[in-house]
């Protein structure tokens, strides 16, 4: 079994930053890209970074200049820093990882149980 546990999200007023945390374990052999996505009321989910087993990162436009993601391998983690928030980027954040599990070939996606972050005044 795999399981992504994330963590950090809450109320935050405009202008302020919050952190989120995702851990992956269970029976992990490797992790490929790793990212965090987002679903606001009557929206579609959608990408707000993403990032490499080796380092490489990838971000909504929206969210370039304000967001970082980072990850650290020995611990299976990915993390988003989240500055300048706007009430905009009010949402459900979930993560997300490619995952290849101990004793099998091929790598799986896996997902977080989404925590939410709420940037109101």
């Amino acid at each position: 079994q795999v399981q992504l546990v994330e963590s950090g999200g809450g109320l935050v007023q405009p202008g302020g930053s919050l952190r989120l945390s995702c851990a992956a374990s269970g029976s992990i052999f490797s992790i490929n890209d790793m990212g965090w996505y987002r679903q606001a009321p009557g929206k579609q989910r959608e990408l707000v970074a993403a990032v490499t087993s080796g380092g490489n990162t990838n971000y909504a436009d929206s969210v370039k200049g304000r967001f970082t993601i980072s990850r650290d391998n020995a611990k299976n983690t990915v993390y988003l820093q989240m500055d300048s928030l706007k009430p905009e980027d009010t949402a459900v954040y979930s993560c997300h990882a490619d995952i290849r599990r101990s004793g099998f070939r091929r790598y799986a996606d896996y997902w977080g149980q989404g925590t939410q972050v709420t940037v109101s005044s």
